[in-house]
């Protein structure tokens, strides 16, 4: 049986949190909805200290954001960004439509739809999260949405300038220097001057996945992806407890409410890790909000055997799970709830969050259980067609279709199905309001 060497907060903790933060949420989209913009600018000089004419940039602005450049960081802009968009179209290029013949006359198919209007969320309170542009403005364009609008907030008191020339660079259509539940609400809701988009989609604080999970069904959204999660399943044989120490540190410093994870099937392992943590704690320059993070939220669990691992980890349902183990493959063959794998201790988190080419947006608070991270198929709308090419399919249908719906009491339905069963088979079928099931039957 596993044991816990060190437990995070409560769930009693996380719900009084999350109380708070919904409430704060909700009114803050009420009022955007009565009062837009002048709302939205409320919130800005409130929450970020932040006021301008308007919030969306100029071309110049944009132009001078992107030559502000040097040219080693365009370049590693430019190779994050081939990346991200090299693997988002061989996901679009998986996806292909289909028309099928089903039997004589009856054709079915499926195409692959486009959304047309997204909002992408870029975070950049602490850390300017320039990332985040790639991940969600690229993979919008290769999936083919027409319109490609992005929110950052601004970085130390003017405008995010590195975050500004990667979303430029990736092709967004409108840039807005707005950040937290402003930005969620202006673009969902709309305002007087920012027109509403289809779907939402960005990484960010408990704030703006509040935001984004009270404005679900008004607009589609990506997924729910509050502060970062990490999940580290290592052992003696693939990982030192320097790595795995590093590793956890290394998420962990997204906030202090970032949870990390150490799952082992080793104690000596476990307590050697977490003196490696409190030793990287002393040098860190982030330790700050590492060590806040760690303090409340870290845990450090010991199984006995690697099922139990995996049973404990896809309890958990991490948003990042790193394996370290000596057999990784192990963990990718057996778990299933999980936002990305990152497998052995030649890859980490840290290449998936920048460059490696998958995307950093992922599911968190275990909503790993029923859903994947941001890709293109989440920009595209899979809506199926039929057509009926022949007299005698129409009429078949029609028949099956006509005695299924008289089961049902629909008569309406059934005289669509008569209506053509007479037209096309040129069967004295009654009106469908006059029918048995029995009599249809026999028809």
């Amino acid at each position: 049986m596993a044991i816990w060497l060190k437990r995070g907060a409560s769930a009693e903790a996380k719900a009084d949190a999350d109380r708070k933060v919904r409430d704060i949420v909700e009114a803050s989209l009420a009022d955007i909805e009565q009062r837009g913009d002048a709302a939205v600018r409320d919130m800005s000089i409130r929450f970020d200290g932040w006021d301008r004419e308007d919030y969306r940039l100029s071309q110049a602005e944009i132009d001078r954001a992107v030559e502000s450049l040097t040219p080693q960081e365009r370049k590693d802009i430019e190779f994050a960004q081939a990346q991200v968009r090299n693997f988002a179209q061989i996901q679009r290029d998986s996806m292909k439509d289909v028309e099928v013949e089903t039997m004589p006359g009856v054709v079915l198919g499926h195409s692959h739809v486009p959304i047309n209007a997204a909002g992408c969320y870029v975070p950049g309170g602490k850390y300017p999260l320039l990332a985040s542009a790639h991940m969600s403005v690229i993979t919008a364009k290769v999936a083919g949405v027409k319109r490609v609008i992005t929110c950052a907030p601004p970085f130390q008191g003017t405008v995010a300038r590195h975050i500004v020339a990667a979303q430029a660079m990736a092709g967004a259509d409108a840039i807005y220097a707005l950040g937290g539940i402003q930005a969620i609400g202006a673009m969902a809701i709309g305002t007087q001057t920012i027109d509403p988009i289809d779907i939402l989609v960005g990484p960010g604080n408990a704030f703006v996945a509040e935001a984004k999970r009270q404005l679900f069904g008004r607009v589609g959204i990506d997924l729910f992806a509050g502060p970062t999660e990490t999940l580290i399943i290592a052992d003696e044989i693939g990982c030192d407890p320097e790595m795995a120490a590093t590793d956890i540190l290394g998420q962990v410093e997204h906030g202090p409410d970032s949870p990390g994870v150490l799952l082992t099937n080793s104690e000596k392992f476990a307590r050697e890790t977490m003196a490696e943590i409190e030793r990287l704690l002393q040098i860190l320059p982030t330790a700050d909000h590492a060590r806040k993070a760690w303090e409340t939220f870290g845990e450090v669990i010991v199984a006995e055997s690697y099922e139990e691992m995996v049973r404990i980890a896809d309890d958990l349902a991490s948003e990042h799970v790193q394996v370290m183990t000596a057999d990784p493959d192990y963990f990718l063959k057996h778990m299933t709830n999980y936002g990305a794998l990152f497998l052995g201790q030649r890859t980490n988190v840290s290449f998936g969050d920048k460059v490696i080419g998958t995307n950093h947006t992922l599911p968190t608070k275990k909503a790993a259980r029923y859903t994947g991270g941001l890709w293109v198929g989440k920009f595209l709308k899979t809506c199926t067609y039929q057509k009926v090419t022949t007299d005698e399919a129409s009429a078949l249908i029609g028949e099956y279709c006509s005695r299924l719906c008289a089961l049902e009491g629909f008569a309406g339905h059934g005289e669509q199905a008569n209506i053509r069963v007479r037209r096309f088979g040129h069967r004295d079928v009654p009106y469908a309001g006059q029918a048995t099931p029995s009599e249809l039957t026999r028809a």
